[in-house]
């Protein structure tokens, strides 16, 4: 009889398990299907642009949008205390005359959840109503739950500045690049699901 029951019990956390391997993984390609793959044009703008700061070409496109009246104004958040905004505008030096008029540069956030708080208070301070946002494309998914989390009445566009690894090779030719993503997707995972057990809401 125990041994039956042992069998059946563990019959079960089997099939459990192989049924929550089968959802991940499924859930992974989707993601992953859902990763911008090509670069994209603009055919509207916005009152403000927000990048997040990461891979090096994330800054200079979207200076290179607010140049081109895609915006009002630029946040670029996440920046490093010890980086001056002098360092940031040698990355485009045609563009140096922006950073003393319609740049700001946020210090305080560590994370993409820090990310969205101090685009809440910048959207807010400037009565902001639409928002290019401006990152790599595999974080792109991620930036974006978590902005619309605390700006649901905000108007987000999507602006993914295109992975050096995920343009040149598929991601299943590289466990590099495939441990990349499947940490992204993780991290996607957890964001969605502190959202669901924030019991507040959107502060």
């Amino acid at each position: 009889m125990l041994g039956s029951l042992a069998r059946w019990i563990g019959f079960l956390t089997m099939t459990v398990c192989v049924a929550g391997a089968v959802v991940l993984a499924g859930g992974f390609l989707w993601f992953v299907s859902n990763i911008a793959s090509e670069e994209v044009t603009l055919d509207r703008n916005a009152d403000g642009i927000v990048v997040l700061t990461g891979a090096a070409a994330r800054i200079p496109d979207a200076i290179e949008l607010l140049a081109a009246e895609h915006g009002k104004r630029l946040l670029i958040t996440g920046v490093h205390r010890t980086i001056s905004a002098k360092e940031i505008a040698r990355l485009t030096p045609l563009y140096t005359k922006y950073f003393t008029c319609c740049i700001d540069l946020d210090r305080s956030a560590l994370n993409t959840f820090g990310n969205a708080l101090e685009t809440k208070r910048w959207a807010h301070d400037h009565n902001f109503m639409t928002l290019i946002v401006v990152t790599s494309n595999w974080h792109m998914p991620r930036a974006l739950v978590e902005l619309e989390h605390q700006l649901p009445e905000v108007k987000l566009i999507a602006f993914p500045v295109m992975s050096v690894k995920l343009k040149t090779e598929p991601w299943w030719q590289s466990v590099d690049t495939a441990r990349l993503l499947f940490g992204e997707y993780l991290k996607y995972l957890l964001a969605l699901t502190r959202m669901r057990l924030d019991s507040e809401g959107v502060a």
